[in-house]
């Protein structure tokens, strides 16, 4: 009896053995139907549909991570973020290295609320992300974070790498203009609490004064500022930009002297340099122009204003080819200076290059055009553009 026993249990194992793998084998030949249907749905842009394939590839195998993570990312896409929480947390519990899920995860954890867990998600994935468009749009939730809970410092770090990934990007670059002004501000706001009446007040009323036009005033507030403390470093140059782009000669006159304080009190300062150059060189003065203009190379050799206002001088004293190298190095520092684009074109035309000439000058029209237009948009926006920004017909 005991031999019949062991015999009936061996038979009935085998039997549950074969009754299984027949079983297994049937459960995966339907997987592989039904993830065949569900990318013949995905590639006739029908995710409505793939979506109940991979729910049905779950049923028989709660295991399958792809199909898991597959389901999850049509559910976030659809807008079912709770569903698709569930089924990408599954799939970053087991696979914690799947950035792009642990990035879709935190996206998806951001929309529910779940902003702690989002932060910590998208902090994880970011640095591993190496497609540029998945990077962009990590770091842009990332940066919502950040601003929405006033890290702003680390907002603008990020938004910072943003930049350098997409810096033609208008949306990073408005992001980053909000999280810089109000960075701005909050250190504006520091200032009138903690020394109202310090010349730095002064300088930030003064910044203040420019973008709203009101010239007279922000000059006003930067002597303020050196009547306190004319040790800042800036405040001469910048009371010198304000002077410089006044009408009449005698502001003009009190400009250099600023440039030359500014000098006074930083040998090193190369924009007093270049500006120093070309008040000598508008006044007709290449001797001084040259000394200006060359000790700003000096000081930084790949600074496209110096290598123009060097290579006008050698213009003006008849030395064309020291003119050319400058000139095109200008260019090549800062293609969108229309001026440096005028002068090439025009010594070209006079060296003979036609075809060259004609290709600098056109540069000249396009970006002139493009800068009247900002003019406008500085009008709009009440900004006063920057001395040496505007286009004149004719470039000095």
């Amino acid at each position: 009896m005991r031999a019949e026993a062991v015999i009936c249990a061996v038979a009935s194992l085998l039997l549950w053995e074969r009754f299984s793998s027949a079983q297994s084998a049937s459960d995966s030949q339907q997987i592989q139907a039904h993830s065949r249907r569900a990318q013949e749905f995905l590639a006739a842009n029908r995710p409505d549909l793939a979506v109940g394939e991979f729910k049905a590839i779950l049923a028989l195998d709660p295991d399958d991570i792809t199909a898991r993570g597959d389901l999850g990312t049509l559910l976030y896409f659809r807008g079912d973020y709770e569903n698709a929480a569930g089924d990408l947390r599954a799939v970053v519990k087991s696979q914690p290295s799947l950035w792009k899920t642990v990035m879709l995860l935190g996206m998806c954890e951001k929309r529910l609320g779940n902003v702690a867990a989002a932060r910590t998600d998208l902090e994880r994935a970011f640095p591993q992300l190496s497609e540029e468009k998945l990077r962009v749009q990590a770091g842009m939730e990332l940066t919502e974070i950040y601003y929405a809970s006033r890290d702003l410092d680390k907002a603008a770090d990020l938004v910072g790498v943003l930049r350098k990934l997409k810096p033609e990007d208008a949306g990073i670059l408005y992001t980053a203009h909000r999280i810089y002004s109000e960075q701005a501000d909050e250190a504006a706001l520091g200032i009138a609490m903690l020394a109202p009446k310090s010349a730095w007040m002064h300088e930030v009323i003064a910044e203040e004064m420019v973008i709203q036009g009101d010239t007279e005033a922000a000059i006003a507030h930067y002597r303020e500022a050196l009547k306190i403390d004319d040790h800042i470093p800036g405040l001469h140059f910048e009371l010198g930009e304000l002077l410089s782009s006044a009408s009449s000669n005698t502001d003009k006159e009190r400009a250099e002297k600023e440039y030359e304080a500014a000098l006074a009190q930083n040998p090193f300062d190369e924009k007093s340099e270049c500006r120093l150059g070309r008040i000598a060189l508008g006044r007709s003065d290449l001797k001084g122009a040259l000394a200006h203009y060359s000790r700003a190379l000096e000081l930084q050799s790949d600074d496209p204003e110096a290598n123009l206002g060097l290579g006008k001088v050698m213009l003006a004293m008849n030395q064309p080819q020291k003119a050319e190298a400058l000139l095109e190095k200008a260019v090549r520092l800062d293609p969108s200076d229309s001026v440096a684009h005028y002068h090439l074109g025009t010594l070209y035309r006079q060296l003979g290059r036609s075809g060259d000439a004609r290709r600098e000058l056109a540069e000249f029209q396009r970006l002139k055009q493009m800068k009247e237009q900002l003019k406008e948009v500085y009008k709009e926006m009440r900004i006063r553009a920057k001395p040496g920004e505007e286009v004149a017909d004719i470039p000095q």
